[in-house]
C-alpha cells in the first residue's frame, strides 16, 4: 500500500480535509505532492525511463544521470562511500546466507562522517 500521512500544520497550502498523521492524505493530495516535488532532472525524462523501466524507471534515471554529469563535467551524485556501500551488499548477502539468513551489519565506510554533512547537493 502506498501512502503518506502529515500532520496539517505540514500541509497549509494543500486544499485537505480532516487531515490527521493517523491516516493517509487523499490520492490526489498525494498525487500532488508528487508533482509538486518531482526532481527537475526526472522530469526531463520520466517517459523515457518508465519506458525502458527496471525498478519503475529509476535505473534508467540513474544511469541517465551518471552519464550526464560526466558529460557535462558536473559533480556526481554520489561518491566513493556509496559506491563501497553498494558494492558490499553482494558479499553481506553471501555471508547472510551462510549463516541461515542471519542479519548482517552494512559497515560504516565513513567512519561517522555522514552524521558531519553539509546536506546534499545536486548539480542542475
Amino acid at each position: 500500500m502506498r501512502g503518506y500521512a502529515f500532520e496539517p500544520e505540514q500541509l497549509e497550502d494543500i486544499d485537505h480535509e480532516n487531515l490527521t498523521a493517523h491516516g493517509f492524505v487523499p490520492a490526489e493530495v498525494r498525487d500532488e505532492l508528487l508533482e509538486r516535488y518531482k526532481f527537475p532532472f526526472a522530469r526531463q525524462i520520466e517517459a523515457r525511463a518508465r519506458e525502458v523501466g527496471g525498478h519503475g524507471g529509476m535505473d534508467f534515471i540513474m544511469d541517465y544521470r551518471l552519464v550526464y554529469c560526466l558529460r557535462n563535467g558536473l559533480p556526481l551524485d554520489q561518491d566513493v562511500y556509496d559506491a563501497a556501500e553498494w558494492s558490499c551488499i553482494g558479499e553481506l548477502t553471501a555471508a547472510s546466507i551462510e549463516n541461515g539468513s542471519m542479519p548482517v551489519a552494512v559497515p560504516d565506510f565513513t567512519r561517522g562522517r555522514w552524521q558531519k554533512l553539509d546536506g546534499l547537493h545536486f548539480a542542475e
